[in-house]
């Protein structure tokens, strides 16, 4: 068997190799979610990328305006997060990141947002289009958009102007996740948008769904703003894991500690519960202020060590450690594990 065609076959078949592990649905977008799929990868290869569709920057809000397409970029990147781990899995993934640099039109356009558009306009479906991409790559798991048509993400802010009562509406996913105000609200445009029933389907049958990392009011919450994809989450016998991000990020979670993420959460999605909430204790202010803004949810407060040392990234060898002891039911620490000491010392 040739080294190109291995994994494409690998991948078709369908093996027992390719039904380990639990069934995980991760919802989010962008570097939070890569870095999600990153990480259970190493635990479960019945993995479900649900991604959101409201990029309106770069490369793929380009797309967008011009081709009127779905914004490609966070698929893309969940799609090279899953990627098969062999020279040509991560050879791939590196072509589907590449980005041109010149002085015309290709400037800055990554190759996989124009490969995954040009198999949307060949098969004439988003779904089947992400799917032989998958293929191309030997993908561990699937990557679905949350809804079937490109959506807008409209925010009320405050604090923009002298009146810190003052409310204002930004509009757009760049102009929110960089809004200097505090983001207060956020709704989708559409405000009743299709969800794609592929996505509806993993969410019922997942063992676990994970919602975050990510950009807390343009990558995590929009999930909860699909009608028919909140419904679904809120129906699924699946258990459910909400992880939090290392820091604030500047922008539209400016200032907002991580008892306020989960909170704003809550706020968004009236009647959501939770099994577990995942920190890293370094990002946690005030344990005891988490604490209860996670049992409002019905969740668990499980602190771990999930960042790499002396950077704001999650480390996907912590992460998916951490996600085994969720997954396995370790769901009572407010601490981090204490390390024995070894006998006779």
């Amino acid at each position: 068997m040739s080294q190109r065609t291995g994994p494409l076959r690998r991948a078709r078949a369908g093996g027992p190799a390719a039904q380990a592990g639990p069934a995980v649905v991760a919802l989010g977008g962008g570097h939070g979610l890569a870095a999600t799929l990153t990480a259970l990868r190493h635990l479960s290869e019945r993995l479900t990328a649900v991604v959101t569709v409201a990029d309106d920057g770069g490369s793929s809000g380009r797309l967008r305006a011009e081709l009127g397409v779905l914004p490609p970029g966070d698929l893309r990147m969940a799609l090279s997060a899953l990627c098969d781990d062999t020279e040509w899995g991560r050879t791939w993934r590196d072509v589907l990141q590449h980005r041109f640099t010149s002085d015309g039109g290709l400037d800055d356009h990554a190759v996989g947002n124009l490969l995954i558009v040009a198999l949307w306009e060949q098969v004439g479906d988003a779904v089947a289009g992400l799917d032989l991409v998958g293929q191309l790559l030997g993908a561990r798991g699937r990557v679905l958009p949350m809804s079937s048509v490109p959506l807008a993400i409209e925010a009320d802010v405050v604090g923009l102007h002298a009146d810190p009562a003052q409310r204002d509406v930004v509009r757009g996913q760049v102009a929110v996740a960089t809004t200097e105000g505090d983001v207060v609200g956020v709704r989708l445009l559409p405000p009743d948008p299709p969800a794609r029933p592929e996505a509806l389907e993993a969410v019922g049958a997942a063992d676990w769904v994970v919602l975050g990392p990510g950009s807390w009011f343009t990558s995590v919450i929009p999930h909860l703003l699909v009608p028919d994809l909140a419904a679904a989450l809120l129906a699924t016998p699946a258990r459910r894991c909400l992880v939090l991000n290392l820091a604030a990020e500047d922008g539209e979670a400016s200032g907002m500690s991580a008892a306020d993420h989960v909170r704003a959460l809550a706020a968004h999605a009236p009647g959501l519960r939770l099994d577990a909430v995942l920190a890293d204790p370094s990002a946690v202010e005030d344990v005891d202020d988490l604490t209860r803004a996670v049992e409002v949810l019905g969740a668990r407060l499980v602190l771990r060590q999930v960042g790499r040392s002396g950077a704001p990234e999650h480390d996907p060898l912590r992460l998916a450690a951490a996600f085994r002891d969720v997954f396995d039911g370790v769901l009572g620490d407010v601490a981090p594990p204490r390390r024995r000491r070894p006998a006779g010392r």
